[in-house]
Order: structure tokens, then C-alpha cells, then sequence
């Protein structure tokens, strides 16, 4: 795949996943306090979240990642079918 497709792909993610923060801390903040932050505050704070939840995903990935490779290798199954 060509690096400019991959960038423009991983920047819709990131966008979406900064639009999906947004939106809830929209809707946290009129909820429970009733007062809108300015847009740029929202931004950061949209930013700032979805980049945390980002980081915790890859981290919870990581760790099923690995537990999954324990199993598989407990099982005595080779990986490359061909060896």
C-alpha cells in the first residue's frame, strides 16, 4: 500500500477517534454541569482523551497479543505450517 494512502487512513482514524471524545465530553458536560468549555478546550481535552484511550488499546492489544502466543505455544503447534 502506498505510505500516502497508509497516512491518510491512520489521520481519518485519528480523526474519528478525536471527533468520538468530543462528542462525549460534549454530552459529559452538558449532563453533569450544564456549561460548554470554549472550542479550543474541547479540542485539547477531545485530543488529550482519545490519545489516552488510544494508549490503553494498544496496551490491552499487547497484553491478548501475548496471552494468545502463550496458548498457542502450550498447544506444541508449530506456527509455519510448512516446517
Amino acid at each position: 500500500m502506498d505510505e500516502k494512502i497508509k497516512k491518510g487512513i491512520k489521520r481519518l482514524a485519528e480523526d474519528a477517534e478525536i471527533g468520538v471524545a468530543r462528542s462525549i465530553l460534549r454530552w459529559k458536560y452538558k449532563k453533569e454541569k450544564g456549561i460548554q468549555p470554549s472550542d479550543d478546550d474541547l479540542e485539547n481535552q477531545s485530543r488529550r482523551v482519545a490519545g489516552k484511550a488510544h494508549e490503553v488499546i494498544v496496551e490491552r492489544g499487547r497484553n491478548i497479543w501475548d496471552e494468545v502466543k502463550k496458548i498457542y505455544a502450550k498447544t506444541g503447534v508449530k506456527e509455519d505450517p510448512d516446517e
